[in-house]
Protein backbone atom coordinates (compact mmCIF):
# COMPACT_ATOMS: atom_id res chain seq x y z
CA UNK A 1 0.00 0.00 0.00
CA UNK A 2 0.85 3.14 -0.58
CA UNK A 3 -0.02 4.59 2.49
CA UNK A 4 2.69 7.70 2.95
CA UNK A 5 0.75 8.91 -0.26
CA UNK A 6 -2.26 8.62 0.53
CA UNK A 7 -1.97 9.91 4.06
CA UNK A 8 -0.01 13.00 2.68
CA UNK A 9 -2.96 13.45 -0.34
CA UNK A 10 -5.65 13.65 2.52
CA UNK A 11 -3.11 16.05 4.25
CA UNK A 12 -2.80 17.83 1.10
CA UNK A 13 -6.86 18.21 0.33
CA UNK A 14 -7.03 19.62 3.38
CA UNK A 15 -4.49 22.24 2.84
CA UNK A 16 -5.59 23.17 -0.43
CA UNK A 17 -2.03 22.49 -1.31
CA UNK A 18 -3.11 21.57 -5.01
CA UNK A 19 0.64 21.40 -6.36
CA UNK A 20 1.35 18.55 -3.72
CA UNK A 21 -2.33 16.88 -4.61
CA UNK A 22 -1.17 16.85 -8.11
CA UNK A 23 2.13 15.55 -7.21
CA UNK A 24 0.21 12.81 -5.19
CA UNK A 25 -1.97 11.69 -7.65
CA UNK A 26 0.79 11.47 -10.23
CA UNK A 27 2.73 9.07 -7.86
CA UNK A 28 -0.50 7.14 -7.01
CA UNK A 29 -1.03 6.83 -10.39
CA UNK A 30 2.60 5.26 -10.61
CA UNK A 31 2.59 2.44 -7.82
CA UNK A 32 -0.99 1.38 -9.08
CA UNK A 33 -3.03 3.55 -5.91
CA UNK A 34 -2.20 -0.31 -4.05
CA UNK A 35 -5.05 0.41 -1.08
CA UNK A 36 -6.27 3.58 -2.22
CA UNK A 37 -9.38 2.64 -2.96
CA UNK A 38 -10.16 1.49 0.47
CA UNK A 39 -8.51 4.71 2.37
CA UNK A 40 -10.35 7.24 0.34
CA UNK A 41 -13.49 5.35 0.57
CA UNK A 42 -12.89 5.73 4.53
CA UNK A 43 -11.41 9.06 4.68
CA UNK A 44 -15.15 9.77 2.45
CA UNK A 45 -17.58 8.19 4.64
CA UNK A 46 -15.87 9.38 7.80
CA UNK A 47 -16.12 13.24 6.45
CA UNK A 48 -19.00 12.74 4.85
CA UNK A 49 -21.04 10.92 8.17
CA UNK A 50 -19.37 14.03 10.04
CA UNK A 51 -20.69 16.44 7.80
CA UNK A 52 -24.50 15.04 7.47
CA UNK A 53 -24.97 12.93 10.00
CA UNK A 54 -28.04 14.90 11.46
CA UNK A 55 -28.67 17.04 8.01
CA UNK A 56 -31.77 16.36 5.83
CA UNK A 57 -31.30 15.78 1.48
CA UNK A 58 -31.81 19.39 1.06
CA UNK A 59 -28.25 19.84 2.88
CA UNK A 60 -26.66 17.18 0.39
CA UNK A 61 -28.01 18.93 -2.44
CA UNK A 62 -27.12 22.72 -1.26
CA UNK A 63 -23.50 21.35 -0.39
CA UNK A 64 -23.02 19.50 -4.12
CA UNK A 65 -23.71 22.65 -5.85
CA UNK A 66 -21.68 24.67 -3.51
CA UNK A 67 -19.20 22.06 -3.81
CA UNK A 68 -19.44 22.14 -8.12
CA UNK A 69 -19.10 25.51 -7.98
CA UNK A 70 -15.80 25.74 -6.05
CA UNK A 71 -13.87 23.80 -8.66
CA UNK A 72 -12.53 25.38 -12.09
CA UNK A 73 -14.15 22.39 -13.91
CA UNK A 74 -17.07 21.84 -11.60
CA UNK A 75 -20.20 21.73 -14.26
CA UNK A 76 -18.48 18.66 -14.85
CA UNK A 77 -18.83 17.01 -11.89
CA UNK A 78 -21.74 14.82 -12.11
CA UNK A 79 -24.45 16.26 -9.74
CA UNK A 80 -26.44 13.31 -9.26
CA UNK A 81 -23.45 10.54 -8.71
CA UNK A 82 -22.15 13.21 -6.04
CA UNK A 83 -25.43 13.58 -4.43
CA UNK A 84 -25.63 9.76 -4.55
CA UNK A 85 -22.45 8.94 -2.94
CA UNK A 86 -23.17 11.18 0.15
CA UNK A 87 -26.47 9.35 0.73
CA UNK A 88 -25.11 5.61 0.64
CA UNK A 89 -23.06 6.64 3.33
CA UNK A 90 -26.03 8.07 5.41
CA UNK A 91 -27.73 5.16 5.01
CA UNK A 92 -29.35 4.62 1.28
CA UNK A 93 -26.40 2.74 -0.18
CA UNK A 94 -28.69 1.32 -2.88
CA UNK A 95 -28.47 4.91 -4.61
CA UNK A 96 -24.53 3.28 -5.93
CA UNK A 97 -25.69 0.69 -7.28
CA UNK A 98 -25.31 1.50 -10.70
CA UNK A 99 -22.45 4.39 -10.31
CA UNK A 100 -19.47 3.58 -12.33
CA UNK A 101 -16.18 2.88 -10.18
CA UNK A 102 -14.20 5.31 -11.83
CA UNK A 103 -17.04 8.33 -11.48
CA UNK A 104 -17.08 7.12 -8.07
CA UNK A 105 -13.71 7.22 -7.47
CA UNK A 106 -13.57 11.07 -8.50
CA UNK A 107 -16.69 11.85 -6.72
CA UNK A 108 -14.81 11.02 -3.77
CA UNK A 109 -11.47 12.90 -4.04
CA UNK A 110 -14.09 16.12 -4.85
CA UNK A 111 -16.29 15.84 -2.10
CA UNK A 112 -13.61 15.25 0.42
CA UNK A 113 -11.69 17.74 -0.86
CA UNK A 114 -14.50 20.16 -0.26
CA UNK A 115 -15.13 18.32 3.11
CA UNK A 116 -11.74 18.16 4.75
CA UNK A 117 -11.30 22.16 3.87
CA UNK A 118 -14.98 23.11 5.22
CA UNK A 119 -13.72 21.45 8.41
CA UNK A 120 -10.51 23.07 8.75
CA UNK A 121 -8.79 21.21 10.91
CA UNK A 122 -5.81 22.19 13.11
CA UNK A 123 -2.47 20.18 12.53
CA UNK A 124 -3.52 17.64 15.49
CA UNK A 125 -7.22 17.22 14.64
CA UNK A 126 -5.59 16.24 10.57
CA UNK A 127 -3.60 13.96 12.46
CA UNK A 128 -6.19 12.06 14.56
CA UNK A 129 -8.99 12.15 11.17
CA UNK A 130 -5.76 10.22 9.21
CA UNK A 131 -5.18 7.85 12.08
CA UNK A 132 -9.34 7.25 12.27
CA UNK A 133 -8.86 6.85 8.29
CA UNK A 134 -6.15 4.58 8.56
CA UNK A 135 -7.65 2.06 11.14
CA UNK A 136 -11.21 1.80 9.39
CA UNK A 137 -9.26 1.19 5.73
CA UNK A 138 -7.03 -1.54 7.53
CA UNK A 139 -10.34 -3.56 8.40
CA UNK A 140 -11.31 -3.60 4.86
CA UNK A 141 -7.70 -4.83 3.51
Amino acid sequence: MAKRELSDLIRALARRNWEAVDRLLIELNDVGWQGGSQVISAAFALAVDRRFHDQDVRSVIQFVKETRARYEEGEALPALEMEAMIRAVLGEAQLVDNIDPEIAFSVQIAVLGTLLQDADFTESQLDEFIAEVEGVAAEYM
